[in-house]
This record gives structure tokens, C-alpha cells and sequence, in this order.
């Protein structure tokens, strides 16, 4: 099949590229907009949670959100209590009362409460509850415009912090896309050279475009969110280059074999096109496990990788041949001297790998496990305005804050259902709760309406401490039904055990999904499960380097940013991703070259040598751009997005250098033929399953030849 594709491609290529031109065009007409219309919000609890619920009986009761989005701290550099402090006060809260979506204010002249002002009166703040069916996004960005050019006043809140953050991140990644497009022009170049450097810009925008339609089809069912169109630019750009590139340096290669003309494109799409297809798959399936969490930033990345996997691989394979077919031979490298195939430095790696196996993959063993020997001790914490840069406005308020009376501790809300007229009880069960270990005070219980109470909790330190977090299943555990805990700890609890709760369905669903693809693509048991082995491997060398830096609070000053204990888990599942599906991307490229020797009847080691050999270079430049492309969110101020750059980066860099040049095919050339070992029905199986367009890999029960010594 994929043979006539490339063949209806080549044979009118003009015809091909207006088709492709047109299609771009409608692509990009109907997915320019995409990015206005993704607007589903939060995504980052599971539906239906503990603390879900007491938010939802809190602002069904009161129509207001459960406690202040917005802060403002104002500078009262003459004292608070002076006339014209006191008058600018009122009309700052008064214009803040005034903005669409506010319910209520407080201040120190509202209120005449203590903790609103510091000791030396020279700072005080005015808080505000949004109204329950506000959109915080909407108020933010009305404050924001409205106060952001006051001069002693500085803005801040949860909901101006998630604002910050969703600027920062927009801002970061098109910062990081900027740099990131001249290193890629100029190593797409090298890689490519001459002509061929057009196709990954072909291939690469028909992607992201292409892709972006999809998401917004998906929408109309399925609300996304917006941050997912950032891993279709990145991944889209980053599956666009290995596929292209891939493509190209087999199409090089049947050139040099049999000449220009339908052959070499044939040759070429029925090997490398169906390496491609088999790499989509595990890309995709790798991406969609995250669908089977029940947090929606994990649904919408996952939606999101599995359909920019697909997306590439349907662009690659439509044209990439139009490109073969118009240019032919005009895409061929002139070489200095020819090089047969026993030549090359790769060729050189592969003979140092193969001659001594053992020695080889016990030191990238050793290697590998190093770098993940961190991740022992990670600490998951949540986004805060810890991951906002120094001198943001909601950092400032932030900091600020903790200056004032009272304002260094943090909060938790018990929502408690019971009649009106049950004061008594309620008011026992307030205070059965004075004695915890974490709660400094408890406010008396507030009755909000006919059947339901608010008792807040002030708690010691932060709300994601351990402590904060035992104090929350402490309390849902002697509680009942009547009894729904809410506030940031219960929040971070609630999202750790939505994740808990899936994480070994997704993991199960991943090995036996992936295992299965490479399965039908091997005809081998033992190199799917190399595979998995080898995956694993470099996910936790990627948790582990951005424990030591992030987690443990490491190169603070190089990427600017404030330590808080742990990294965040959300987004190291969606970089944990990439990488297992790259990692896979990578291996079967591997596999497909040492497979093809195999089947001509070369021995273990010949047939290493010959595929390292044929995809060394393709491996590694592959990675290389892929961690530019991804990478480059490092440059964000952002620092989650800066821990999702540093992994997927140095995990994509590991495995291709040390898990695909020396680590895989060391143990391939240790287990000689048993690598492509399966039993005899499973082989049988494969057979008659006929995917393979050359025919299927054949391994023998047993090995034909003794597997060299180490």
C-alpha cells in the first residue's frame, strides 16, 4: 500500500504538491483559529473530588467563589490611618468593588479588622471574592487593565497568579520558539543539505496546521485546553524532522542503489514509510495513555500527541514522495569519495559496541542509572507562584503578604452539610478539630443557607507541605458523608490521588500497546520487551536530572527561578510521554535496519553494525533537533515549563546516545538470534497477520550461532 502511495505521489508531482497546497491552505484557514477557541479552564482536579465538592456547596450557598481571587497591596508610605491613605484606600476598593465579576471586597476601612495592614503601616491590601459563575481568566484580565498602571499598587491573588502564569507560558513558548527556529534552520540544513532541507518545513507546517484542525474538530466534543496547541508546535515540529529526515536518508540510499526513478521510491516507502507508520503508532499510543487520567490537562496533552503523531506521519508519507518524485536525483549528497559499507564512524562505534557487548552495556547500564538515581527521592509539589519569575506582580504580592499579620500561615475550608437549626452539632465538630497536628485556628463554623456551614482552618506553613496533607485525609477519614474538605492542600491531594488512581492502568495500557506494535513490526517478543526495559530506563534518567536540578534547588540563578521543594508531577507525565514515545520513535528506526540485515541473512554482529551503521546519524540528529525544539522551553521563566524542556531534552539525548548507539545494540549482539526469538505460535500468528511488505522476520527457537563473549 505504501509502495503505490509513494508511486501515485512521484508519478505527478506537480499534481501531488497543488493537491498538498491546497490542502495546507484549507488547513491553515480552518486552524488559524484554534487557538481562540480552546478555552477549557483548569483541567488540573479530578471531576467530582472531595475538594471539588466543598467548593461547589460553598458558592451554591453563597453564590461567590470560596475565598479572595484578587489581592491588591497597596503602598500607604504616610501610614494607613492617615486621611489621604485612608481615602485612596476606599476608592481603590470601591473601583475594584465596581469591576464585572466581583461579589464582594474587604479592606481595613471596610472592615476595621487587624491583619490588614503591616506593623510599620506603610502597606496594606484589599481583597475580593469573584462571584461563582465568573470566568477568572475574563477578571483578571479586567483588573489587570484596569489597576495594572496604578503606581502604588501591586496586584495579586490565585486568580491574577493563573492569569501570570498563562501570559508567561504563552509568552515563554513563543520566546522559545524564536530561538529555537534559527538553530533549527541551520542544523536542518547540515542535516539535510541542499533541497532536501525544504521537505521538514513542508512537513513540519502541514503538522502543526493540519493538527490544529483535528483539535478543533475534537473541541466541538471535547473541550481542550489551550496549553495543548504548545505540544502540537513542539512535538508536531520535532515527529516532522525525524520522519522527513528518516525518509530522505533512505531515499539517499536506494539513489546510490538503483538509480533515479520509481524504484528508489518505492524501495524507500515500503521500509521507511512503514518504519514511519509502526513509529506514529507507538508516538500515539505512547500520547494517548494520558487520556485515561482523569485530569483534564492530561486528556487535552493526550489528545494532543496522539493526533500530531498521526498528522506527521500522514504528511511525511504524502510528501516526502511528491519531493522524490519532482526532484529525484537533484536530492542526492555529492560524497568526496564513495564509502562502502564497511565504513564510517558509526561504522567504528558499531565494531567497538560489537567486539566487546558486555563491557559496552554494563557501563551505559551504569550510565543511565546514574543520571535516574535522583529520582529516588522526587518530591511531586503543585503549580504555585513559586513557578512565577522574581518581580512578577503576583509574586510581589505574594511575598509581601507574608509580611502582614497572620498572613504566613495558609487556609483549608470544611464544608459542612447540616440543617440551619444545627448549630450545636456543628459547632462540636468545630471543635473536635482544634486538636489536629497542622491546625492553629479554627473560625467558628458561618451558616451559608438553609443546609449547609463553612468552618475554615488556618493551618500552619504551606499547603503542600506533608504535613497540610495527612491533616486533609485525617479529616475526610473521621468525617462523613456530610463533610467535604476544599482549599489548595485538598486540591494537591485530590490531583495526586486522580493520578494514583490510573497510573497503573496507563502503565499496563502502555507496555501491552506498545509491546503489541512493535510485536507486529519485529515478529520478536524479546525486542519489544528490550524496548520497554530500555524506556523506562531513560523516562527515570529524565526524572532523575530534573530532581537534581529543580527538586533539590540546583543552577537557581542560571534559569531564574524559586526552588519549592519537589517538581511538578502533571507535567512531568506529559514529558515522561514524549520521551517514552520518542525513545520508541528512535528503536524502531534502530530495529528496522538491524531487522532488514537480518532477514538478508546476516549474523548478530554483521547486522548490528549494518543498522547502526545505516541510522546512527539519523538517530542522533533526530535527537538533536527534537531537544532544540523541546527544549528551548528551558529558555521560559516559567519554571514548570523549564522542567519539561530540561527533560525531554536530556531523555532524548541519553537514549540516543547511549540507549540506541551503544546500550541496544550491545545486548542485541550478547543475545546474537535469540533477539528476534518467539514462540512458535505467536510466530505463526505473524505470518499470517502479513504486515511486513518485504515478509515477515523469521526468528528461530533457538540460536544458530554462540552469542560472542563479552
Amino acid at each position: 500500500m505504501l509502495s503505490r502511495l509513494g508511486e501515485r505521489a512521484a508519478a505527478r508531482p506537480r499534481r501531488s504538491f497543488l493537491l498538498l497546497l491546497a490542502v495546507l491552505l484549507v488547513s491553515a484557514v480552518l486552524g488559524a483559529p484554534t487557538a481562540g477557541v480552546l478555552d477549557a479552564e483548569g483541567g488540573f482536579q479530578p471531576p467530582n473530588s472531595g475538594s471539588e465538592q466543598a467548593t461547589e456547596r460553598i458558592e451554591a450557598a453563597t453564590g461567590a467563589q470560596d475565598g479572595p481571587g484578587v489581592v491588591a497591596l497597596v503602598q500607604t508610605p504616610d501610614g494607613a490611618d492617615a486621611p489621604a491613605a485612608q481615602a485612596r484606600i476606599t476608592e481603590l476598593e470601591k473601583a475594584l468593588a465596581a469591576r464585572p465579576g466581583i461579589d464582594s471586597t474587604v479592606s481595613s476601612v471596610s472592615t476595621g479588622a487587624d491583619g490588614f495592614v503591616t506593623e510599620d503601616g506603610k502597606q496594606t491590601f484589599i481583597a475580593a471574592t469573584l462571584k461563582a459563575d465568573a470566568v477568572d481568566a475574563d477578571v483578571a484580565a479586567d483588573v489587570v487593565e484596569r489597576f495594572g498602571g496604578e503606581r502604588d499598587v501591586e496586584l495579586g491573588g490565585q486568580v491574577v497568579a493563573d492569569y501570570e502564569i498563562d501570559e508567561g507560558v504563552g509568552s515563554g513558548l513563543a520566546t522559545a520558539e524564536l530561538l529555537a527556529f534559527p538553530f533549527l534552520l541551520v542544523l536542518s540544513l547540515i542535516f539535510f543539505r541542499g533541497r532536501a532541507t525544504l521537505l521538514p518545513l513542508a512537513v513540519g507546517v502541514m503538522t502543526v496546521l493540519g493538527s490544529f484542525v483535528v483539535m478543533r474538530l475534537i473541541n466541538e466534543a471535547y473541550g481542550l485546553g489551550i496549553f495543548a496547541l504548545n505540544l502540537v508546535v513542539g512535538l508536531g515540529l520535532g515527529l516532522a524532522i525525524d520522519y522527513s529526515l528518516f525518509l530522505i536518508t533512505r531515499y539517499r540510499q536506494e539513489l546510490e542503489k538503483r538509480g533515479p526513478g520509481v524504484d528508489a521510491i518505492r524501495a524507500t516507502m515500503s521500509s521507511a514509510g512503514r518504519t514511519v507508520v509502526f513509529s506514529a503508532a507507538t508516538v500515539a499510543v505512547a500520547m494517548a495513555t494520558l487520556i485515561v487520567f482523569p485530569l483534564g490537562f492530561l486528556k487535552s496533552m493526550g489528545i494532543a500527541g496522539a493526533t500530531v503523531a498521526v498528522v506527521a506521519a500522514v504528511a511525511a508519507l504524502t510528501i516526502a514522495p511528491a519531493f522524490m518524485g519532482l526532484w529525484g536525483s537533484k536530492l542526492a549528497v555529492k560524497k568526496r569519495r564513495p564509502r562502502g559499507e564497511n565504513a564510517g564512524a558509526w561504522y567504528r562505534v558499531s565494531q567497538v559496541v560489537t567486539k566487546r557487548p558486555g563491557i559496552v552495556a554494563a557501563g551505559a547500564v551504569i550510565v543511565m542509572l546514574a543520571v535516574a538515581s535522583p529520582s529516588l527521592n522526587t518530591n511531586f509539589t503543585p503549580v504555585d507562584s513559586s513557578v512565577i519569575p522574581s518581580g512578577t506582580s503576583s509574586k510581589v504580592v505574594t511575598e509581601e503578604l507574608a509580611k502582614f499579620p497572620g498572613q504566613d500561615t495558609d487556609s483549608m475550608t470544611v464544608a459542612y452539610t447540616a440543617p440551619a437549626s444545627d448549630k450545636a452539632a456543628v459547632t462540636r465538630y468545630a471543635a473536635g478539630l482544634e486538636g489536629l497536628p497542622g491546625v492553629e485556628t479554627v473560625v467558628p463554623p458561618k451558616n451559608l443557607n438553609a443546609d449547609t456551614w463553612q468552618i475554615d482552618l488556618v493551618i500552619a506553613g504551606n499547603a503542600a507541605s506533608s504535613q497540610a496533607q495527612d491533616l486533609v485525609r485525617q479529616i475526610r477519614d473521621r468525617s462523613g458523608d456530610e463533610v467535604r474538605v476544599g482549599g489548595a492542600a485538598a486540591e494537591f491531594v485530590d490531583q495526586q490521588a486522580g493520578i494514583s488512581s490510573r497510573m497503573l492502568l496507563g502503565g499496563v495500557l502502555l507496555a501491552v500497546l506498545t509491546f503489541a506494535i512493535l510485536w507486529l513490526m519485529t515478529g520478536s517478543v524479546v525486542l519489544p520487551a528490550m524496548a520497554l526495559a530500555m524506556n523506562v530506563l531513560t523516562v527515570g534518567a529524565a526524572l532523575g536530572i530534573i530532581t537534581f536540578v529543580f527538586g533539590e534547588g540546583r543552577l537557581t540563578s542560571v534559569f531564574d527561578y524559586t526552588p519549592n521543594g519537589g517538581i511538578d508531577g502533571t507535567n512531568f507525565l506529559v514529558a515522561g510521554a514524549i520521551i517514552f514515545a520518542v525513545s520508541t520513535d528512535y528503536g524502531i528506526f534502530l530495529f528496522g535496519r538491524i531487522r532488514e540485515a537480518h532477514e538478508e541473512g546476516k549474523h548478530a554482529r554483521e547486522a548490528v553494525s549494518f543498522g547502526l551503521q545505516s541510522v546512527g546519524t539519523v538517530i542522533v540528529a533526530a535527537a538533536i533537533l527534537l531537544a532544540i525544539a523541546i527544549g528551548a522551553f528551558m529558555t521560559s521563566n516559567i519554571s514548570f515549563l523549564q522542567q519539561l524542556g530540561m527533560a525531554t531534552a536530556v531523555g532524548v539525548l541519553l537514549d540516543a546516545l547511549v540507549v540506541r548507539s551503544l546500550l541496544i545494540p550491545a545486548l542485541m549482539t550478547r543475545l546474537g538470534r535469540w533477539s528476534w526469538w518467539s514462540p512458535a505460535p505467536l510466530r505463526r500468528l505473524h505470518d499470517r497477520i502479513g504486515l511486513s511488505e518485504e515478509g515477515p522476520a523469521r526468528g528461530p527457537d533457538a540460536p544458530a550461532e554462540p552469542a560472542p563473549a563479552a
